[in-house]
């Protein structure tokens, strides 16, 4: 079973979701859209995702990225 973390949720219900296949460690997004919509989810690889748009979804990723540089302290 694939392990994920939800990054945005959308006013609409659409939801992205970074996932890890936990057999090989190889890291995704999911993107689930609303039910209106189809409700089908979706695989899309990290490059493409990061290439292919600059919304709130491709934000949330980016600030879950950096949150894992560890900043010294000001000295």
């Amino acid at each position: 079973m694939t392990e994920r973390r939800e990054l945005y949720r959308s006013q609409n219900g659409d939801a992205w979701f970074l996932g890890r296949e936990p057999t090989n460690g190889h890291a995704f997004i999911i993107h689930q859209p609303n039910a209106p919509s189809g409700g089908r989810l979706s695989h899309v690889e990290l490059g493409e995702f990061l290439r292919s748009g600059r919304g709130p979804e491709h934000q949330a990723l980016l600030r879950l990225i950096g949150t894992l540089v560890e900043v010294p302290p000001y000295a």
